[in-house]
């Protein structure tokens, strides 16, 4: 009985030396390809991570800023689903908060039972959300969250608990702080390019606030004198670090109130959109990451197909241009 004979991938029986030559020519063009393979795919995890590094603060701030938006929109929603009788009773305990507030000495830190009081205050949602600030000229459209705690100033503006709460009023005086250059996040970063009479919009409940930058101070962070109640005015003023990525001082910015540019308003959670600037990058960028991904798995199979396709080729035309010697016949 006939051995089983060695055959090319057509089905063709091999000669000797032709199985000899395939088998080396196959596995070095076996060690090219994994070599190729490992080569290539260093180079896309290298190219992937150069990528990442140089996106990372740019992707990172549309992430936050896609977050900050819909925060905004579902305070919106449940706004505009909550009764007018029970805003007008939360915004006159603030209201009568504020009044308590202006007629005591200064308290930088509020006690337990105080903090309690504050917290429940103007917190239709039941997440912390006060309401939300708009500064046209610089872009900035974030909620508003009671206190200063890191947590909150990583994603959004706080106010500071032991200044007037943001509803407006004679003899109030109102803080908001938020970071500048964090990496993830872009928050206050442009404070510094408001000037004097731009103006800011403050959103709490079906109430809006318009303010206009009467005032632009660098402080200590220990000098808080600026920040106190003024008997008959209402101020808001913006407080962040400076310099930039140094943060030895404060910039304040102080707004005077004005009268709204269209009246009293109710901003809809319809009127309020995912910016083109976040929406178009959030989506695109994992997208053009997965269309490489896939480019990378097509190229590698790709190139696996050709070169068994160029292996029976060659075997073949060995075959073909190699005569029979004689005297040898086929194995048994």
């Amino acid at each position: 009985m006939n051995e089983k004979e060695p055959k090319d991938r057509s089905g063709s029986p091999l000669i000797p030396d032709e199985e000899n030559a395939a088998a080396r020519s196959g596995r070095k063009k076996r060690k090219r390809k994994k070599g190729s393979w490992l080569v290539t795919t260093l180079l896309f995890l290298l190219f992937f991570l150069g990528v990442g590094i140089i996106a990372y603060p740019t992707v990172s701030d549309w992430w936050n800023s896609f977050h900050q938006t819909r925060a905004i929109a579902t305070y919106a929603t449940i706004v505009e689903s909550a009764a007018n009788e029970e805003m007008e009773a939360m915004l006159q305990a603030a209201r009568e908060y504020n009044e308590t507030l202006a007629s005591e000495e200064p308290a930088f830190v509020l006690d337990e039972d105080r903090k309690k009081i504050y917290e429940s205050l103007l917190n239709l949602s039941g997440t912390g959300v006060i309401g939300y600030i708009q500064i046209n000229s610089i872009g900035v459209n974030l909620p508003i969250y009671h206190g200063t705690e890191e947590s909150v100033l990583q994603i959004a503006i706080g106010h500071l608990e032991w200044t007037s709460l943001p509803v407006g009023g004679e003899g109030t005086h109102t803080a908001l702080s938020g970071h500048r250059g964090l990496p993830r996040a872009k928050l206050f970063t442009d404070l510094d390019k408001l000037r004097e009479g731009d103006t800011f919009t403050i959103t709490v409940l079906n109430q809006l606030t318009t303010y206009q930058v009467d005032q632009i101070r660098i402080v200590n962070p220990y000098e808080l004198e600026d920040l106190a109640i003024e008997p008959g005015k209402d101020y808001c003023t913006l407080v962040t670090c400076t310099p930039y990525g140094i943060n030895t001082h404060r910039l304040l910015v102080r707004g005077s109130r004005i009268e709204n540019a269209m009246g009293e308003a109710v901003v809809l959670a319809g009127a309020i959109r995912i910016p083109n600037y976040v929406a178009i990058p959030a989506l695109g960028i994992p997208m053009l990451f997965l269309f490489l991904f896939v480019v990378l798995i097509y190229d590698a199979v790709r190139r696996r197909s050709v070169s068994e396709a160029e292996l029976e080729r060659h075997i073949r035309e060995r075959k073909e241009e190699t005569p029979p010697k004689e005297g040898k016949g086929r194995r048994k």
